[in-house]
């Protein structure tokens, strides 16, 4: 695992096409913000259950993201 610091604003780049910037640190929480091509699945780690397919994951990103 890579570990880097990085400050509010400040990017790290990962291949050509994805970038993961730093929005906003808080006392107990770090959000980020992910450019990725849009064919490429982001899911959060605790919504993968290592059976999933694809098209469950989606369903799922789209029923968290309509709440």
């Amino acid at each position: 695992m890579l570990v880097l610091s990085r400050k509010p604003g400040e990017r790290i780049l990962i291949g050509e096409d994805i970038a993961v910037t730093v929005v906003r640190i808080g006392p107990n929480t770090v959000r980020i913000g992910i450019d990725a091509p849009r064919e490429m699945n982001i899911v959060r780690d605790e919504l993968c259950d290592g059976e999933a397919t694809q098209a469950e994951l989606e369903k799922k990103n789209q029923k968290l993201a309509a709440q």
